[in-house]
């Protein structure tokens, strides 16, 4: 049985960071589904994995963490991946670093929201965000590209070079959570559009597709029925990103 656990959802973006990672690094790990949107992070056993109650999650023997950017650099080191995931040059990796510290405050909040406020609304109101509600993070999310292309990715085909980097798995995968819900979030940026097909072939298609599937099926969702308890909850999120 393989020592490393990998609690996931791939509906989650941080999840399908950490899952592209060790599938392209063939990294041997066991996959826990962790269901959010049927409240599986709040059981008894996964608290005892991360007291948090948030995905991913990671347990390796009886070591046990929260927090994707650190598992991501944590499976680098203990895997010795190739150097280009995590580079040994020191300002290399420091490009690295530097993404990871911006997108908490940029590239993840806002393309959640944009994502909760275009897709989840149908789902858990039963009609479209209204536009005064959905331009501001439309805006917010264009914003955030235009800084991602002009200060990160410049002239360069990777976010810390020539190679792909743990930087642009991470970065991808919040962008996919917007077009997801049916956002254009590549209309007039060219450069970051290429730049996305250059992460999906060093990836590899396969998968990409295959750790996408889930979230690019969401507006399947929006026929189902939702549970009276559930709607309350992701209710109360959905407010608080409206209000944000």
């Amino acid at each position: 049985m393989c020592e490393l656990i990998l609690y996931l959802d791939l509906l989650s973006q941080p999840c399908r960071s950490v899952y592209i990672f060790a599938k392209a690094n063939n990294i041997p790990f066991q996959h826990e589904e962790v269901l959010l949107f049927k409240g599986d992070q709040l059981a008894e056993d996964f608290g005892k994995v991360n007291v948090l109650r948030k995905v991913p999650a990671l347990k390796d023997g009886d070591f046990t963490m929260a927090e994707s950017a650190a598992m991501l650099l944590y499976l680098a080191r203990k895997y010795n991946t190739p150097d280009h995931w995590y580079p040994s040059d020191i300002q290399k990796r420091a490009r690295v670093d530097e993404y990871l510290a911006w997108q908490h405050t940029n590239t993840r909040p806002l393309g959640s929201k944009l994502f909760w406020v275009k897709a989840m609304t149908p789902y858990i109101l039963g009609h479209e965000a209204a536009p005064e509600i959905l331009n501001p993070p439309l805006l917010e999310f264009s914003e955030t590209l235009t800084a991602l292309q002009e200060k990160f990715l410049q002239d360069k085909p990777f976010l810390a070079g020539d190679e792909i980097s743990i930087a642009d798995v991470v970065a991808l995968v919040e962008i996919m959570q917007p077009i997801a819900a049916g956002v254009d979030v590549f209309e007039d940026k060219p450069k970051l559009s290429a730049w996305k097909q250059r992460v999906e072939e060093a990836i590899g298609a396969d998968l990409f597709k295959e750790a996408h599937e889930k979230i690019l099926n969401i507006k399947e969702m929006q026929n189902q029925p939702v549970p009276p308890q559930l709607k309350e909850r992701l209710k109360a999120r959905l407010e608080a990103f409206s209000r944000k």
